[in-house]
Parts: structure tokens; C-alpha cells; sequence
């Protein structure tokens, strides 16, 4: 069984989430959850509050116990990106690229396929 959850339009660039979703993939969801805690990026903050949809998803509407749950997927897709522009010197404009990142968590029970742990490695 997985429980997934996803959010849309969400103001951190795709690149920038991606390096967050890396940390988490492959995780108990619990080991997970404090990754994000403590993650310095900004965009550990709407992919943390997406993990924990995601969990609650798995416990109301599936009935998975919190403690078997693995980050098996997690991706981040670019959304719309909105255009502004930056007045400069001599009467030009720059155009400043604001972009959004749609952000999807997937996560299944252990007692389903039972997924391989992903391992830390000391870095």
C-alpha cells in the first residue's frame, strides 16, 4: 500500500528542492521527519510539511502504522515560472525568472514489498 501527497506552486526553485528530496529518499519516514528538522536549506520547511501529509494520508486513510513507513519516491517537477522585471542602469530592464516547484512524496508500509533501507554514509 502507498500514501502519497503532493504539493503544487510552491515558491522554491526546483533545483534547490531537489537537493532536499534527495536527503529523505529511501528513509523511514520518522528518520526522515528529522532530516528535515535540521536540514539548513530553506526548502526543507514545504517538503517537510509535504512528509508529514504524506504520513497522515498513510495513517487515516490507509490504516499503516507510522513506525513501518518508507520515503519510497520523491520528486520534485518545475511548475509555472512567474516573470518579473528589474529596473537597470541607462533605462534597461532585466527580467528576473521566479520560479515554482510542484513537490510529490510517495511512501510505502514495510510490510508491503518491504523496500531496502537506504544507508547513511559518514561524510
Amino acid at each position: 500500500m502507498e500514501a502519497r501527497a503532493q504539493a503544487r506552486f510552491i515558491r522554491v526553485t526546483p533545483r534547490k528542492a531537489r537537493r532536499v528530496v534527495d536527503l529523505i529518499r529511501g528513509l523511514p519516514a520518522a528518520e526522515a521527519q528529522a532530516v528535515l528538522r535540521f536540514a539548513p536549506q530553506a526548502a526543507s520547511e514545504p517538503v517537510g510539511k509535504v512528509l508529514n501529509s504524506a504520513i497522515a494520508n498513510a495513517t487515516h486513510n490507509f490504516n499503516l502504522a507510522q513506525d513501518t513507513l518508507v520515503v519510497a519516491r520523491t520528486w520534485v517537477d518545475e511548475g509555472p515560472t512567474l516573470k518579473r522585471f528589474r529596473p537597470r542602469a541607462q533605462g534597461r530592464a532585466y527580467r528576473i525568472n521566479k520560479r515554482t516547484s510542484h513537490i510529490t512524496v510517495v511512501l510505502e508500509s514495510l510490510e508491503d514489498g518491504a523496500p531496502v533501507k537506504k544507508t547513511r554514509r559518514a561524510r
